[in-house]
């Protein structure tokens, strides 16, 4: 009773601290409401498709895995760590209820492990309905991939672009189906360098990651013109900030005090379950079916910056991409 009277008392002696406590709380929830961004509201089922995911194991690509194979898909976990790979598969049975996930060996930094993976799908899979290129890399120092490329524009695009090409015959006999390529906002500070793709010269790595982000998005666009006709369609988008492992590299480069003015906002940055909704979206939403080639951001679809409309630059990045991981017209 004591306690009763007491909370009156202070309700009454302090009615604007209430009112500006109760306002500043309502905002701050608003805000991050707001900062999580769109939601997937499709209610579509995948049962007896099959969806492929690289770098399911951890952050949005292993929340996307959950809420598809929720959906009723076996789903396809192509990753590098096969001890993580395996650990996140029994995650995800568990959370999804669903059993058939399984898990395949991809290090996307080694053009012989992607064509040993793509052949691996190819002869013991009876369809793919969705490719989800979703792995990636971010600011990481001047690394190279086995077969000597900038790392971030060989994990990020290169490997993907392969992989994507060799699977082709598979996503084409399974049609309608979906390749769904996650860039980043940083594709609008993007160029792409064809006289240094691989940043020899001045590395910077936010320089090698934008352009990278870039390539997807002209990846995607100059796909859905080679695909027009096929049944087969093609989305890239902006998954928003997130907490995941993939600014690893990037976060230890922050100075201290910036790090330490940073924690507070992180509450407003997406979870890895908001940030996997535009992939969903792009996966699964019913009335995309008939759009390709677009870039998506909160479940919508959103413009490029001017470079990723560049048809030009997304032929020649074609060509050359095509050139440096020895792709034929067999392949």
């Amino acid at each position: 009773m004591q306690a009763v009277t007491a909370t009156r008392l202070f309700f009454l002696q302090y009615p604007k601290t209430i009112a500006v406590v109760t306002l500043t709380g309502v905002g701050l929830f608003g805000l991050k409401k707001w900062m999580a961004g769109g939601v997937c509201h499709s209610k579509a089922r995948l049962d007896g498709k099959i969806v492929l995911i690289t770098g399911a194991n951890t952050g949005i690509g292993k929340e996307t895995a959950v809420d598809l194979a929720r959906r009723g898909a076996r789903v396809i976990l192509a990753c590098r760590d096969m001890d993580r790979a395996n650990n996140a598969a029994e995650e995800i049975k568990k959370k999804s209820g669903n059993d058939n996930v399984v898990v395949k060996k991809l290090d996307l930094a080694s053009l012989q492990s992607v064509r040993l993976f793509a052949k691996d799908v190819a002869a013991n899979e009876a369809r793919l309905d969705v490719l989800i290129n979703n792995a990636g890399v971010m600011c990481c120092p001047q690394w190279k991939t086995e077969d000597g490329f900038d790392l971030q524009f060989g994990v990020n695009h290169l490997g993907h672009f392969l992989l994507t090409n060799c699977l082709l015959d598979l996503l084409k006999q399974s049609a309608p189906s979906r390749i769904v390529n996650v860039s980043s906002l940083a594709h609008e500070r993007g160029q792409i360098n064809f006289d240094d793709i691989n940043q020899k010269i001045n590395y910077n790595p936010w320089r090698s990651y934008s352009q990278s982000k870039l390539a997807n998005v002209l990846f995607t666009r100059e796909l859905a013109k080679r695909l027009q006709g096929t049944g087969v369609t093609t989305y890239s988008l902006h998954p928003g900030v997130i907490r995941t492992e993939l600014g690893r590299h990037f976060l230890p480069t922050i100075p201290l005090w910036k790090r330490v003015l940073y924690k507070p906002f992180s509450f407003f940055i997406k979870n890895p379950t908001e940030g996997a909704q535009t992939t969903i979206y792009c996966a699964v939403e019913e009335s995309l079916q008939n759009e390709s080639g677009f870039y998506y951001s909160d479940c919508a679809r959103k413009a490029t910056a001017p470079q990723g409309r560049d048809d030009e630059a997304a032929k020649k990045l074609w060509d050359l991409s095509a050139s440096m991981v020895g792709l034929t017209p067999s392949q």
